[in-house]
């Protein structure tokens, strides 16, 4: 049996018994030890130079993808490692030369063929057109007619690529040819490219998001600094953008300027964006078939920078993310420090997705115990404490306060004063939502339309939830929809509270841009959220009401007031992310079974995970139990 043959025949298996054998009985935080700075290697010398944002030196080349899948991993996928192997894949430690080091290699990465009557199947290149068997027979279902706003969109699209050394590396923000001030949307964003990414996978172009994870990947080594201090590492840039410097007088270069959140307004760490693109490497394999990109020595140590960054200890109490205002999508001012459920949900996904890369070895366990320890006490936490629907509200209603116990209901002292006039008339009696942010004596009961939509994609909430998550969506079609697909937040800041919330912010003003503008990008996730529930009616008719107005509209970057009416007052045309989420949803829509790879299903290992320990504290019965009973009800 061909290697190609593991590949495509062990590519679907469910976690491997290895990996459930890590599953804990006992809370462990022990991380890796094995992530000191100096073992993340990077081809740094012996070659061209470009400029970083500190203007600290690296190395640029035509094709700058170092090549690390050795001989005998190059025709074997990571998740036949973790069926076989406890090992990373193995690498020539003898060679000590530069390229065996690091493995760098200008040339495009060549799939081996294992047998010359395997020619056919196996696809010419990685960086080609075709890039397997999965996008193959895709590409059968995807035979229909375009409408011309796909055209366009397409064409849009392709126009907004950016090139480095003559490689396709990403999209700009927005390319609007009357705009004569950008500002930053001539920048590739990592959490704006990945509707692009997605577009360009389902149609079997999976050259620009490999280069696209490999650059970001070489940029997150990068020195970060402001006003002398400088972040964890780990951290992945924000956005980056090509330019072109002079090294002498008859001689440029292309470099790379990335800005990790020391350009942007507010100076806030993009925390969204590690998380952004573990979540686009698990969709690369899963659409393209092309697991070798997860097990390179340079991936996997990627990953487990940004694990240990997010998982490092501090001074919480709870398994959720604390993170800043602007932290994510919404990067102004808004009201979200603290827990957002947008952070929560998206951490949720790259902890299973690093659950389902990363190669279990000694020098891995001790991150991938302390995975699956979160994974469990995230999921319970945001199920119990983060859902809201109308039994829960009249149970906070009426919540007592200084409650003094490990017993205590009103764990975190809600006032049911807290609970809004809008809320009770708002919320229908077959739907509910989980919250927009929940801390100490605060409950942020505004509606966030990616965290719950990216909860149910994930699995983060119960199937139970999931249902009712899309019967609020139906129940309050024109508050959340409207003229324009999809609300980013509801309802808005008004009066005193965008005063106080935003400091008085003009560009978020109620009902538009954060503050519950429409934006359609969100279409794509709202699609992905829709399959996998077996509901795919909900964003054909979403989809189509976007399809009349966006084309005429040239495409813009959000839409204001209540109803998603007219085209935001700031809001950019030809916006990438907008032409992106159109098409990935119509690509989505017309091939299921694509869709179905990238979501998740119920991990029932996880409700069998404890990790707190309390019953042999003897201090009182640990709640899981009675949660896990409710979340097997369908």
């Amino acid at each position: 049996m061909s290697a190609i043959h593991l590949l495509r025949q062990f590519s679907r298996k469910p976690p491997s018994r290895l990996r459930r054998n890590l599953l804990p009985s006992t809370f462990s935080k022990a991380l890796s030890p094995d992530l000191a700075p100096t073992t993340l290697i990077r081809p740094f010398s012996n070659h061209p130079t470009i400029f970083n944002n500190t203007h600290r030196l690296i190395p640029s080349q035509s094709n700058l993808v170092p090549n690390l899948v050795s001989e005998k991993t190059k025709s074997i996928s990571v998740s036949s490692l973790r069926e076989f192997s406890t090992s990373v894949a193995e690498t020539n430690t003898s060679d000590k030369t530069f390229e065996g080091v690091v493995g760098f290699n200008p040339n495009p990465l060549v799939i081996e063929r294992i047998h010359k009557d395997e020619e056919e199947t196996i696809g010419e290149s990685v960086f080609g057109g075709e890039i397997g068997n999965e996008i193959e027979k895709s590409e059968e279902t995807l035979v229909r007619e375009e409408s011309e706003a796909e055209k366009e969109a397409w064409r849009i699209l392709e126009d907004a690529v950016v090139r480095y050394c003559g490689s396709p590396v990403g999209t700009v923000a927005a390319n609007d040819p009357g705009d004569k001030l950008p500002l930053n949307y001539d920048q590739v964003f990592i959490r704006d490219f990945v509707p692009s990414a997605l577009a360009f996978l389902l149609k079997g172009q999976g050259e620009i998001v490999r280069n696209f994870l490999l650059h970001t990947l070489q940029l997150q080594s990068w020195e970060k600094t402001v006003d002398c201090y400088s972040p964890g590492q780990g951290l992945m840039p924000a956005s980056f953008k090509v330019r072109t410097v002079a090294l002498d007088e008859n001689t440029t270069e292309e470099v790379l300027d990335p800005d990790f959140g020391e350009s942007a307004i507010g100076r806030v760490a993009p925390v969204d964006s590690g998380l952004w693109w573990i979540i686009l490497l698990r969709a690369y394999g899963k659409l393209t078939g092309d697991f070798s990109l997860q097990e390179r020595i340079d991936v996997q140590t990627g990953i487990k920078l940004i694990m240990n960054l997010c998982l490092a200890d501090g001074f919480d109490m709870f398994p959720t993310l604390l993170v800043t205002d602007g932290s994510c999508m919404i990067d102004r001012r808004m009201g979200i420090h603290g827990h957002p459920l947008e952070i929560q949900s998206l951490f949720y996904s790259a902890l299973r997705c690093s659950r389902e890369m990363l190669s279990v070895n000694d020098s891995s366990n001790n991150l991938v115990r302390a995975i699956n320890n979160r994974l469990s006490a995230l999921s319970f936490h945001i199920r119990e404490y983060y859902w809201v629907d109308i039994k829960k509200i009249n149970e906070i209603y009426r919540y007592k306060t200084e409650e003094y116990s490990t017993d205590a209901t009103n764990k975190f002292n809600i006032y049911p004063e807290q609970i809004p006039p809008w809320l009770m008339d708002w919320i229908p009696e077959q739907g509910g939502y989980l919250l927009g942010n929940l801390q100490p004596a605060h409950m942020d009961f505004r509606f966030f339309t990616l965290g719950n939509f990216w909860s149910v994609v994930s699995s983060l909430s119960t199937p139970k939830q999931n249902e009712a998550i899309l019967n609020l969506i139906e129940a309050k079609w024109d508050d959340i929809i409207g003229h324009m697909p999809l609300k980013i937040c509801y309802p808005a800041l008004e009066y005193d509270d965008w005063r106080i919330i935003t400091g008085s912010d003009p560009k978020n003003t109620p009902w538009s841009y954060h503050n519950s503008g429409s934006w359609p990008t969100l279409l794509w996730q709202f699609t992905l959220a829709c399959m996998k529930m077996g509901r795919p009616e909900l964003a054909e008719k979403a989809l189509a009401l976007a399809e009349k107005r966006l084309m005429a509209d040239r495409w813009p970057e959000y839409y204001d007031t209540r109803s998603g009416k007219f085209i935001g007052k700031q809001s950019r045309l030809y916006q990438t992310w907008t032409v992106a989420g159109f098409l990935t949803s119509k690509l989505l829509l017309a091939n299921p079974e694509m869709a179905s790879k990238l979501f998740w299903e119920e991990d029932y290992e996880l409700l069998d995970i404890c990790v707190c320990g309390l019953s042999k504290t003897g201090r009182k019965k640990c709640s899981r139990v009675a949660a896990k009973t409710q979340i097997l009800v369908r």
